[in-house]
């Protein structure tokens, strides 16, 4: 049996020339390709600082109760189980501090002119509020252990001390009445 071409009509030859690619095509792909790398970086970026604003958040998630919650009893007990609040051995926390005020009014303490030296000796400035703010001091009961922590409850007005870095407040290293 002998192959004729019209034996196979889906057959066809494909020369280098028709699929190659030409350098004037390449010189139109370098804007995208800078584009594209552009696009990368920024996407890189921004997922650093997500990860820094989730770092600040830990600020609000332990010390923010804004507008304060509605716990008619054992406010301190409710609020430190609530939030996971203890120390790195996984003790009770001596003295806790719930701040009432809206978390951008404690984010401009950073903003403040009154700086003030910081307890740990650390590299952070540490900035003093230059209003009184609303606040829950919680102090432990001696001789409870956790995780039944039990706790004195301080209803207060005073200005609060942090550490600050380019994102924000970082700490809330002591409250001043």
């Amino acid at each position: 049996m002998v192959l004729e071409e019209s034996d196979y009509p889906l057959i066809f030859s494909v020369s280098s020339y028709s699929i190659g690619v030409r350098a004037k095509d390449v010189k139109d792909l370098i804007p995208l390709v800078i584009l594209m790398v552009i696009l990368f970086l920024l996407l890189l970026f921004w997922e650093n600082e997500l990860d820094e604003e989730v770092m600040a958040a830990t600020l609000d998630l332990l010390h923010v109760d804004y507008p304060q919650s509605d716990v008619p009893v054992r406010y301190c007990n409710h609020m430190i189980i609530q939030r996971l609040i203890k120390e790195a051995n996984n003790t009770c926390k001596k003295e806790h501090v719930f701040v009432h005020e809206r978390p951008r009014n404690i984010n401009s303490v950073c903003n403040s002119l009154r700086k003030v030296a910081c307890q740990n000796h650390s590299t952070l400035l540490c900035f003093q509020s230059e209003t009184k703010f609303k606040m829950t001091v919680c102090k432990l009961i001696e001789g409870t252990r956790y995780p039944a922590c039990s706790y004195h409850i301080s209803p207060t007005e005073g200005f609060i001390v942090v550490t600050c870095d380019d994102m924000g407040p970082v700490n809330i290293q002591r409250y001043d009445e």
